[in-house]
Order: structure tokens, then sequence, then C-alpha cells
């Protein structure tokens, strides 16, 4: 290494900024998260670094730059934008020992700025030694997903707890009990916003002498994958996938969701197919709980979001009579991700104010919905599971009276590599499924405008950005 990362004290003390622009208003922008005195230097100061003088943020010193300016200065940030002034100030800084970074000359620093992640206190620096910054920044993406945005509260809660954990918990049990502090429930509840439960938790087992016994039982999290690309998963998704011991997914999750896993931990398919059903949702129901009991931490991965058409119920109810703790970990459904897709809202001002999610697929045995009951003005409907379902809504839609012409949308694989997206009308919607070889997942997309829209001229078929939708013919 030609640089050695060490994290520098600044607390209460001068940090030196020498400009008055762009570059040194970036400079400002990081020093305002710290706790250092800072003083900018330069005659005249952009509208940003005017405004921090004028609230006493910062310091501004627009008399001349010389050697005294730097005396007791923890660190010098050179941002003048000038080649030439920048060296001729590096040159004055010498004899005051400080540390100086000047923006843009390595060859002139006598330290690096890395990239950071900050979860104040907890802080992570990527550095390059220069050459590299894109792939710093890239790094440093990948950690930001690592880490949740509420991780350095827990870090200050657990800092302002040490010394009596210390008095509170046995030597030997202390290893234990930070380790199910950062690991377990009180991270966990911290993570998701819940910071007094998760104070709470840490001063109940304090004064238990220790971290709870769960009688040997694991966890249960129901983790949304969202609709297919890898890219859409939450953060808390993507650590709750790198925590889990076992992980049981569905068939439409994608395989580049499971690479996020830890490697090391378990992956078990669970998954059904209409007319094909392996895994029925009595026997994952078992198995869940089955694994949560001896001990492990269970993600079960299901596309979407597992609270629409997810079969969840079932399984929380299934894990909370086996008396486990079950979390919920949201996902991008496929409707959100369709009207992504279409460029088009779900709702619109003055036309469409309600959206209802429907299946078209329901549990054997149950009465299959009439969709045109829930296609009424104002409304956009949203049809999961309804490829098979298309002649039976279809003839339900004209028995009601909606025109030939009425205007549907398809979306396939949304947000996949395969994805398409297919407009078509009532009366060639059963043709385009055969033609287009719709297969699932598809979301289909109806919409009624409100009926002062209707009489406004707007027709209940026509839609607005068909640019990049060709009508199926």
């Amino acid at each position: 290494m030609k640089t050695f990362p060490m994290f520098l004290c600044v607390a209460d003390r001068p940090v030196v900024i020498v400009g008055g622009g762009e570059q040194a208003a970036q400079k400002c922008r990081l020093m305002l998260k710290t706790e250092a005195r800072i003083i900018v230097a330069w005659p005249h100061l952009e509208a940003e670094l005017e405004s921090l003088a004028r609230e006493g943020k910062i310091s501004w010193h627009s008399g001349a730059i010389s050697r005294a300016l730097f005396d007791d200065a923890a660190l010098i940030f050179i941002a003048t934008g000038c080649p030439g002034s920048a060296a001729a100030i590096q040159g004055l800084t010498r004899s005051s020992g400080a540390v100086v970074n000047v923006v843009d000359q390595p060859d002139l620093c006598t330290a690096m700025t890395p990239s950071l992640v900050d979860r104040d206190p907890v802080v992570v620096a990527i550095g390059t030694e220069g050459t590299a910054p894109m792939l710093a920044r890239k790094i440093k993406s990948q950690i930001e997903t690592m880490l949740e945005p509420q991780l350095g509260g827990l870090a200050a809660l657990a800092g302002r707890l040490r010394n009596a954990v210390a008095r509170s918990v046995p030597k030997n049990g202390r290893r234990a009990f930070w380790r199910w502090v950062f690991e377990e429930s009180p991270r966990r509840l911290h993570a998701k916003g819940a910071e007094r439960e998760a104070a709470l938790a840490l001063k109940t087992a304090m004064a238990a002498g220790g971290a709870p016994d769960h009688n040997g039982r694991g966890t249960i999290c129901l983790v949304g994958a969202g609709p297919g690309s890898a890219d859409l998963l939450t953060l808390r998704a993507m650590q709750r996938l790198q925590e889990a011991d076992v992980i049981f997914y569905d068939r439409l999750v994608d395989p580049a969701v499971l690479e996020l896993a830890r490697r090391d931990a378990e992956r078990v398919y669970v998954g059904k197919q209409v007319g094909a059903n392996q895994w029925p949702q009595k026997n994952i129901d078992q198995v869940i709980v089955a694994a949560a009991l001896s001990g492990k931490s269970v993600v079960r991965l299901k596309s979407g979001d597992p609270m629409i058409f997810g079969r969840a119920e079932e399984e929380l109810e299934a894990a909370r009579n086996a008396g486990i703790p079950v979390e919920i970990v949201p996902g991008v459904t496929a409707a959100i991700a369709s009207a992504a897709v279409l460029g088009r809202s779900l709702t619109e001002r003055g036309k469409t104010d309600r959206v209802v999610f429907a299946t078209g697929t329901c549990k054997s045995g149950d009465p299959s919905p009439d969709i045109s009951d829930l296609l009424q003005p104002g409304t956009t409907v949203v049809l999961y599971m309804a490829v098979n379902a298309t002649p039976r809504f279809s003839r339900q839609l004209k028995q009601q009276g909606f025109a030939s012409d009425f205007e549907i949308d398809i979306v396939c694989s949304a947000s996949r590599l395969d994805q398409r997206a297919l407009r078509t009308t009532l009366g060639k919607l059963e043709d385009t499924i055969e033609r287009e070889n719709v297969q699932n997942p598809s979301i289909f997309v109806l919409r009624a405008p409100k009926l002062h829209a209707i009489t406004n001229g707007i027709e209940p078929c026509q839609l607005n950005h068909t640019a990049s939708l060709p009508l199926i013919a």
C-alpha cells in the first residue's frame, strides 16, 4: 500500500477549505457531517457557501491566504479549481504539518479522500489510491445495500449501553450477547424503525443477565423478491437473504436473486404451478415451520410482494401457531412493475382514482371473480394470473356491454430481460393471447375512466401513451 487507511479525529478542530466555488462546496458538504470547525478561505464565495457562512455553520476568511491560516489545522482541502494557485497554496501548508488534500492533483496530496458509506458512528471508507474512483463508487454502492440506513443508531445505542452490559452480563456471555444484538431481533427491530422496541429488548436482556434463550427456535421472514429483476429488491430483502440459514423459494424467483444470498445458505425449491402442484401449500407451511423450530433463520422468498396473492396468510398462521416470530419484508409487486414497463400510472387525475388488484385464478371450488363488476367508472383493474381465464373474463365484459374496441394492456415478465408489452382490444384479446403465445407471468391492465371524462369526449378505450406500444392487429 502506498497509503495507509486511518480515521482522523476532527471534532472541535479546525479544517481549512481553500476555495470559493463548487469544488470547495463539495468538500464543505462532506465536512459538515463531522463536528469539525470549518474555515473556508477565499475572497468570494458561491451562493451555497455564502449561505452557510451567513447561518454560522462555517467561518469565512476573505483576507490574504498565509501560512498562519493553516496553523493548528487538522485537515486542509485545497479546492481552488486552478492547478497553479492550488500548487502555490500547497507550498504554504508544508510547515503546518497538517494533512493536505489537493483536489484532482494526487501528486500534491498527503491524503486521499475516500468514498464513504456513512452510518454514523459506523463509517466505511473505500480508497483506490486515486487509481480508480469509479470502482470505489461501485464498491460503495454495493456496501450501501448491505448496511441498513438505521444501523448507526443501533451502534450508538450499543455504545451508550456498553458499560452497563459489562456490569450486568457475565464476561463469558458478552460475546453471545453482542452477537444477538447485531444479528438477531434487536437489529431487525431497529432496521424497520422500531428503535424503542429494540432498546427495550436490549435492556430486558441485560436485566436477565444475557441474551435470551429462544428454546432453540429460529425465525421466519417472508421476503418479497419483486417482479423479477434482482436490482428491484429492497435493501432489507437483500439483508435478510444474507442472514438466512435456509431459503424456501418460488418458481418465479429469478436465479440472480438467489445469488445475493449467503453462499452457505441452504436453498429449497417449493414452486407451485397451476395443474402441477409439486408442493401443496400445507407441505410448504410444514417445512418452513420445521426449519425454524430447529433453530434456523428461515427466509420464505416469494415473487412480487408476499402479501399480494402470495398465500402469505396461511404461512403466517402456521408460524404463529408454532410460536415462531415472523417478519414481513415487502417487495415490488408485478402490477407496479407493469405500470413502469407501460410508462403510465395506474391512476390518472380526473379519470381513474381507484385501483383494484384481482386474480384470475382462485382456490379450487371458489367462484370465479366477475371482472365486469370490478371495472366500474374511475377504476383501473389489474389482473394477476389471468391468462387461462381470458375466455371467461372476456365474455363477462362483453355481456356487460363493453365495446369490442375497449383497449387492454398486457405485460409479460415485467422487469425481466424477456419482458413484453402488448396492447390489444377486447374483441381481439383471445386471438392475441394465442398468436403472441402469452404465458404467465403476465399482467392485464384494464382502465375505465370516470363517466364525466367519457362525456367530455374521452372514450373508455382511449389510451394516451401509445407511441411505444403498437396496437395488436
